[in-house]
């Protein structure tokens, strides 16, 4: 072999070298290349902005400027909060809203109630009605994007006891077995699905028109606990048949739900799924992110802290983001800290729950799975 052709071979041999990276580029994910060359495929920090989840918190709509920097420093933008005098009006609306905003905050999400003739199917549910269209018209004339509500016959929640969990830390157990037997309540009386969702579907069919042409969404919260009687009332909000059956009545976006992890789980049906069906179709208008570990589905369960539960909760936030998803995400619920111990003001309702610094954990967390889905 002469010099010249071992010149020729290296040179060859250099060449394939240099150019075979250039070769699998096509191949690689686009994260990868731009990690190979320094490049970032996201700006830094990444931001909720006007198409994506937005994290949220619960307060009261007279809630102090103190309670609203607590919020402001926990990185939340946004709150959902109690509507005032039924029905609403739009001076109300604005006076909360503004409120708000001038303390750097944005209601996304205003709840509803007051109707228990509407529920119950009695005399003087018309007049319920009236009032909610109403104050669906007020909603969308200050431009207030969901209303969510509830519709419970009874809701049992006699089921709660409280659970040591790490560190001594309060968790929210639910055992049905205990409370499964307890009575009516006299004064309201026990319904069956059939009737609750006759009562449901006329109250659909006079308030989601009204909601659809006001620009407002309405979002359902699922029955929580999910049991199936509640003081001797069926539930009609407690199965995934139930939900998709919900969206059907009236075919609109402003007939949505409050999309559930933790009941989700809690009924033993994939919270990914779940999502994914409901995303699709563009009827999730509120998130409730919760995590729980489930003994028995339906009727025995623990809600424990988000990053140790069944439900896969970067899965969930995932598909959320892939869904394009781009209302409230609440992480809800929790666990009751020694420090909430020693501030009891700051206090769950239920028992094991948490306060403030329970919260600051559920967003830290949340906020890392937001980031993480948005980044990918």
């Amino acid at each position: 072999m002469t010099v010249n052709s071992v010149k020729r071979n290296l040179s060859r041999r250099q060449l394939l070298k240099s150019i075979a990276p250039l070769a699998v580029l096509p191949f690689l994910p686009q994260r990868l290349i731009n990690k190979a060359s320094g490049a970032r495929s996201t700006e830094w920090p990444i931001l909720e902005g006007p198409e994506t989840p937005k994290l949220c918190l619960g307060t009261s709509r007279d809630a102090d400027i103190a309670r609203m920097r607590m919020i402001k420093q926990l990185g939340v933008d946004y709150v959902l909060v109690g509507g005032p005098e039924r029905p609403w009006k739009e001076e109300a609306l604005s006076k909360i809203i503004n409120r708000f905003e001038s303390n750097g905050l944005k209601v996304i999400n205003m709840m509803i109630s007051g109707f228990p003739n509407a529920i119950y199917g009695r005399e003087g549910r018309d007049e319920e009605i009236e009032m909610l269209q109403k104050s669906l018209r007020a909603a969308g004339n200050v431009g207030l994007p969901v209303v969510e509500y509830n519709f419970y016959a009874h809701r049992l929640t006699e089921g709660y006891y409280e659970v040591e969990g790490r560190g001594g830390a309060g968790y929210t157990g639910y055992r049905y077995e205990s409370v499964k037997d307890l009575p009516p309540i006299p004064e309201n009386g026990a319904y069956t699905k059939e009737v609750l969702w006759e009562n449901l579907t006329y109250l659909l069919e006079a308030i989601i028109p009204v909601a659809e042409k006001s620009n407002v969404r309405m979002a359902l919260h699922p029955n929580d606990p999910p049991v199936p009687l509640s003081r001797g009332n069926e539930q009609i909000m407690a199965t995934y048949d139930d939900w998709k059956r919900l969206i059907e009545i009236v075919d609109s976006p402003s007939n949505g739900i409050t999309y559930h992890s933790g009941v989700t789980t809690e009924i033993d049906v994939d919270a990914v799924e779940v999502c994914r069906y409901f995303g699709e179709r563009d009827r999730i208008n509120h998130v409730h992110y919760r995590n729980v570990v489930v003994h028995e589905p339906v009727v025995d369960y623990v809600e424990v802290f988000p990053d140790e539960g069944e439900t896969d909760m970067f899965a969930v936030m995932k598909e959320l983001v892939k869904q394009k998803y781009s209302f409230g995400i609440y992480p809800e619920h929790p666990r009751l800290l020694d420090y909430d111990r020693d501030h009891p003001h700051t206090h769950s309702q239920y028992p094991g729950g948490g306060g403030y610094a329970g919260f600051t954990y559920n967003v830290a967390y949340a906020r890392a799975m937001l980031q993480a889905a948005l980044g990918q």
